[in-house]
């Protein structure tokens, strides 16, 4: 268990920059075809991709509302599954190169990290009092959903990798 908030702080980041790792690992490991084939719901490797990058700087805007003591503006865009927010962002942020993308993805994701990493971590579960549909809104709230998301989403592109049946 974790003793101090500077810790929780801590292996929260280093998780997050564990998923993304596991995410371009296993989206580098597929034939180059197989990135643009749909296999989530309406979506391709390389449109997920661009979802996580847009996400990036949905989070940075989101931490830094959330420190200006605001509920972050994304909240009401919340449909079913964040359908529609999500299909802005693959629309805003996917390119066609693949290798493009990763660069896009990477940087983004160092800017992120970077930002969190100059938050005091007494920052990351304060309760300021902002509340979405009822719930909490804390630093570490919106963190741990990325987190979360990204498991999932690494889970899902190693599983559409390791198919036998889908087109190379």
């Amino acid at each position: 268990m974790l003793s101090s908030i500077e810790e929780r702080k801590e292996k929260l980041i280093l998780d997050l920059v564990e998923a993304r790792k596991n995410i371009l690992n296993a989206a580098s490991a597929l034939p180059t075809r197989q990135r643009e084939v749909v296999f989530l719901g309406s979506w391709s490797v390389m449109d997920l991709l661009a979802h996580l990058l847009g996400w990036d700087y949905t989070n940075m805007e989101a931490v830094d509302t959330i420190l200006s003591d605001q509920v972050p503006g994304f909240f009401a865009s919340y449909d079913e599954d964040w359908r529609t927010y999500n299909s802005r962002l693959v629309a805003q942020y996917k390119v066609d190169d693949f290798s493009k993308l990763v660069k896009a993805m990477k940087k983004s994701h160092g800017e992120l990290i970077r930002l969190l990493r100059s938050i005091p971590a007494q920052e990351f579960d304060r309760d300021r009092g902002l509340r979405s549909n009822g719930d909490e809104v804390t630093i570490t709230d919106l963190l741990q959903t990325e987190l979360n998301d990204e498991r999932l989403h690494h889970q899902q592109i190693a599983e559409f990798g390791s198919e036998k049946n889908t087109p190379v």
